[in-house]
């Protein structure tokens, strides 16, 4: 994959990672950990079908099982993402899951610059405190840590920019060398996640209704994305990656206006543009400097 396409298709795995918000909105009956459990256990039954389809269910169960360090480290960050966010959701405001969750590109600045010996060009720092700043802009009004459950609940949140930042990293260092299929990390993840709160989830209260739309967050939200944003990142620096998946946010917002009647203020707006912006600058830089 190209430079060029590999932005193209973390633009798409953001549009489809933040759908995430406005099909909550309509679910029914069930909460918190069990939405955390359907949707970890329908994006692990869909990667089955999306890596067996694509190698085989021998090739598939042979890479699960002579994965390295490597494989399983990002298995555990992956984990902990698609933990972490919930669980904080449960003791925190969304405004300050989304203000710490924007910390990402900066841990991954930083420890491509410590584990990988990176030096960044000036505009991607400036580029990662511009869409830093847009999302504080977007939630600061809303943020609120003043007591203990919510210090609790960004501690928490403070390990999906940390696992994130790891992830990238890692991803960066394992491409192009022997043994550096990273995909079924995704796989082992999701069911690492799924088992971890199962049981917290129990009992299940999860309509029908409710299910077919975790089935659509597993499969659509999670699974393919996951999997396409492990490919990009093949042709993408660890930062830059990072950086692209703030769009995350903006999307979420636009499909909580669109999808939930959720009208987003004038700070969310302006911040919003501040993002884009940031964003668009980095990736024109970097498409001149290549050409």
């Amino acid at each position: 994959m190209k430079h060029r396409q590999a932005v193209l298709t973390m633009i798409v795995v953001t549009l489809m990672w933040s759908i995430a918000g406005v099909v909550t909105r309509h679910l029914e009956a069930a909460r918190s950990f069990e939405v955390t459990f359907w949707r970890s256990g329908f994006n692990a039954a869909a990667l089955v079908v999306l890596l067996g389809w694509q190698r085989g269910p021998a090739a598939l169960a042979a890479s699960l099982l002579g994965g390295g360090r490597a494989l399983w480290l990002s298995a555990l960050c992956w984990c902990v993402m698609y933990t972490a966010f919930m669980v904080a959701l449960t003791l925190t405001t969304v405004a300050n899951v989304l203000i710490t969750m924007a910390t990402a590109p900066l841990f991954t600045a930083l420890l491509s610059r410590l584990w990988l010996g990176h030096r960044l060009a000036a505009r991607t720092w400036a580029a990662i405190v511009a869409a830093g700043t847009g999302i504080a802009w977007m939630y600061g009004q809303q943020f609120s840590a003043a007591d203990a459950r919510h210090l609790a609940g960004t501690a928490v949140a403070v390990a999906v920019p940390l696992a994130a930042a790891t992830n990238w990293t890692l991803l960066h260092r394992m491409r192009g060398r022997p043994g550096s299929d990273m995909l079924p990390a995704v796989l082992i993840g999701a069911l690492m996640s799924a088992l971890l709160v199962l049981p917290l989830a129990l009992p299940f209260e999860a309509s029908g209704h409710d299910l077919l739309l975790l089935a659509l967050l597993g499969s659509v939200q999670l699974a393919i994305p996951c999997v396409l944003s492990v490919v990009a990142a093949r042709a993408l620096n660890a930062p830059e990656a990072s950086l692209l998946a703030l769009l995350e946010v903006v999307f979420g917002v636009a499909w909580a206006w669109l999808g939930a009647g959720e009208a987003p203020s004038a700070a969310v707006l302006g911040g919003g543009l501040l993002v884009l912006g940031a964003l668009a600058a980095n990736e024109a830089a970097a498409l001149r400097r290549s050409a």
